[in-house]
């Protein structure tokens, strides 16, 4: 059905609306997320008698490395998507062989955003960081609610197409 089509198309609209929004604001405001990072990456306020310090980066290059590979995830996420949703939206009245494929760039865009926030946020930075022990610098919560909406929006526009008229 065309509301499905659309739906799909709307839904990888707004993952790329979001991760442009994200990618801009960590561009634009680069020091405010960038102490995020390099906290994460101290590992200065987790648990003190953890015994996993020993993982700290404490170079400031490094952080900015790892900052910089950030908003470029989340910048070619945002990319992905918004690719995605205009070859969508140009096969929205195709069969549905032609819509089906037309949702490549869109699935991957959305299965990259998802690792960018499952793997660099909790497995990299909430586990091997210890980031979930920080009261202060912990984005757990924050990145699970991205990388369940990415997922979610994901099995949806990956779920096959019919014809029209069907």
């Amino acid at each position: 059905m065309q509301i499905t089509r659309l739906s799909k198309t709307a839904l990888v609209a707004s993952i790329a609306f979001f991760a442009t929004l994200v990618a801009f604001g960590n561009i634009t405001d680069y020091g405010s997320n960038f102490e995020f990072v390099q906290h994460v990456l101290l590992m200065d306020t987790i648990f003190p008698n953890a015994t996993i310090h020993y993982r700290a980066i404490s170079n400031p290059t490094l952080h900015h490395v790892f900052y910089i590979a950030i908003i470029a995830a989340e910048t070619l996420t945002a990319i992905l998507c918004w690719i995605g949703t205009f070859a969508m939206l140009g096969r929205l009245g195709a069969d549905a062989r032609a819509f089906n494929r037309s949702k490549k760039w869109a699935i991957g865009g959305l299965a990259f955003g998802f690792l960018v926030w499952q793997v660099a946020f909790l497995s990299v930075g909430g586990e091997w960081f210890g980031m979930w022990m920080s009261q202060t610098w912990n984005g757990i919560e924050s990145a699970f609610r991205f990388f369940i909406t990415i997922i979610a929006v994901l099995i949806f526009v990956s779920m096959p197409d019919t014809e029209l008229n069907d």
